[in-house]
C-alpha cells in the first residue's frame, strides 16, 4: 500500500488519542473563527506536499510557511474554502484536485479553528503565486515531513507564558506552528 492510500485509510478511521488539539489562549475561549487549508499531495511515486511562503508584509503569519488556505466564507464548507483559497493563492485549478478527506481540526493561537482538507494533485503543476499573498511555493517530500524523527518539539515564550510547538526543517525552510502541528497530527494518524 502506498503512502497516499495509507493516508486515505487513516482519515476514515477514528483519530488516535495523542492528537495535538491546538491552542486556547486565556481570554480567547470564545468560538474560533472557521478556516480551511488544502493539504495538497502530489501524485507521484514519492509524493510531495505543496506549501506556500507567505508575503513579509501580511498582517498575520508574515513570511511563514503555510498550506494554501484561509477563512471559510458564508455558505461554504471546508473543502470549498480550501479549494477556493488554493485557486486564489496559487492558481491551482480545483478540477485538478482529488479530495480524499479531511484531517483533524486544529485551533490556532490566533483564534482560528482550521480544518485541513487533504487532496491529491498531479505532479509538476505550473502554479502561479498570488503576489499579494504568496512570496513563493515549494514541494517538500511527504515522507520527510510526516516522519516523527524530523518533527522537532520546540518552546518559546508567547504572551508571558512558555508555549510548545513543532518545527520541521527541510532544505532551509522552517515549517512550524499550526502547519507543522497539522502535519504531526497527520503522521500520528498513520501510526
Amino acid at each position: 500500500m502506498n503512502l497516499i492510500e495509507r493516508i486515505t485509510l487513516s482519515l476514515a478511521a477514528d483519530p488516535p488519542h495523542d492528537l495535538l488539539p491546538g491552542d486556547l489562549i486565556e481570554g480567547h475561549d470564545d468560538e474560533p473563527r472557521q478556516a480551511a487549508v488544502l493539504v495538497a499531495i502530489t501524485d507521484r511515486p514519492d509524493p510531495g506536499l505543496i506549501l506556500t511562503v507567505r508575503r513579509e508584509h501580511l498582517r498575520t503569519h508574515a513570511g511563514q510557511v503555510a498550506f494554501p488556505g484561509g477563512r471559510i466564507d458564508d455558505g461554504e464548507d471546508a473543502p470549498a474554502a480550501a479549494l477556493r483559497e488554493a485557486l486564489e493563492e496559487l492558481a491551482l485549478d480545483p478540477a485538478l484536485v482529488r479530495l480524499i478527506g479531511t484531517a483533524d481540526a486544529y485551533r490556532t493561537v490566533t483564534g482560528y479553528g482550521v480544518t485541513p482538507v487533504v487532496g491529491v494533485v498531479p505532479p509538476d503543476l505550473d502554479l502561479v503565486p498570488n503576489p499579494a499573498e504568496v512570496a513563493d511555493w515549494f514541494e517538500a517530500p511527504l515522507d520527510f515531513v510526516l516522519d516523527p524523527a524530523n518533527q522537532q518539539r520546540m518552546s518559546a515564550e508567547y504572551q508571558g507564558r512558555l508555549r510548545h510547538y513543532y518545527r520541521i526543517d527541510w532544505k532551509g525552510r522552517q515549517i512550524w506552528g499550526a502547519t507543522a502541528a497539522m502535519l504531526v497530527n497527520l503522521s500520528r494518524r498513520l501510526g
